[in-house]
């Protein structure tokens, strides 16, 4: 640990040899730098001080870590855009409020010049404080071809790994002011849905003897095979129901959810339902449509 220990001018003055008092110019400089090194150091401890917040954070997670960790950058970037004013007032013997003053007054042609910077300041803090996306997230944008997992969230970046290990690096205002799909909500919930539809020829579709329509009994056999897996969560809706009739024969929709999230076993759990689902509709006199070519 380095202990800095910082002694007026004026008591190194009265120490120094009678000779040099007869050079106040020196002493003015002594003075200026001495106050230089003090506002350095008092920046620095500052910023020091802002950085202990991230390390707190690391060693216990908060909840909203993200949103205080864009804070602690903008507070960083106040104290040495601060510490810049107080160091040149310093060197060119002005008051400091003289210069904030004068920044004021060139406030339009600053925010002109630094336009993108500030968009992509207030964009990185509506990002993090509305929790629109956090570090762990899978997000896609499709504008910036990004599908991936959220690495590193930044005032002014974004960084996102892509499942094939790209790195796509977008701005937070691209995030604001575009859109993009988070699958947070999916990662939360115990399930997955899915949306699928069979569409069935019309002359394969008639009524037994006791008048059930052989559609009817194949819509309610698969709802109660679906209720029974145990990859599907029964206790959302299961629902196997036909649409609007189209030219290519009548949609039966089968809507459910399944435990499995990932990708893998998701896609694997789908193919195995529908492929039983294709295989059932000939036991009940169904036929699925296929168009004939000509």
């Amino acid at each position: 640990m380095v202990v800095c220990i910082v002694i007026p001018a004026a008591v190194v003055w009265n120490y120094l040899p009678t000779q040099l008092s007869d050079y106040p110019q020196l002493l003015m400089w002594i003075n200026r730098l001495t106050a230089i090194y003090m506002t350095i150091v008092t920046t620095w401890l500052l910023i020091h001080f802002a950085n202990s917040f991230l390390r707190l954070g690391n060693q216990r997670p908060l909840p909203h870590q993200q949103y205080v960790k864009s804070l602690v950058s903008v507070l960083k970037i106040v104290f040495i855009f601060i510490a810049v004013i107080v160091v040149v007032a310093i060197i060119l013997d002005k008051d400091p409020s003289t210069l904030f003053a004068g920044l004021g007054a060139a406030s339009a042609i600053l925010m002109l010049a630094f336009q993108d910077t500030i968009k992509g300041l207030v964009a990185g803090i509506r990002l993090t404080s509305n929790e629109m996306v956090a570090v762990g997230d899978r997000i896609t944008v499709p504008g910036a071809g990004a599908d991936g997992i959220v690495e590193d969230i930044k005032l002014t970046t974004v960084k996102i790994r892509n499942f094939d290990n790209t790195i796509i690096t977008v701005t937070p205002q691209t995030l604001v002011e575009g859109s993009f799909q988070n699958w947070k909500g999916m990662k939360e919930n115990p399930g997955r849905k899915v949306v699928r539809k069979v569409f069935f020829d019309f002359r394969s579709i008639k009524a037994g003897d006791d008048g059930v329509v052989n559609l009817t009994r194949y819509r309610q056999h698969m709802e109660q095979w679906l209720a029974g897996r145990e990859d599907v969560i029964s206790e959302n809706i299961i629902m196997v129901h036909q649409l609007d009739a189209t030219s290519t024969g009548l949609p039966v929709e089968f809507v459910f959810w399944l435990t499995a999230q990932d990708a893998l076993p998701y896609e694997h759990a789908i193919s195995e339902i529908m492929e039983h689902a294709y295989a059932e509709a000939p036991a009940f006199g169904l036929c699925i449509y296929q168009q004939m070519g000509s």
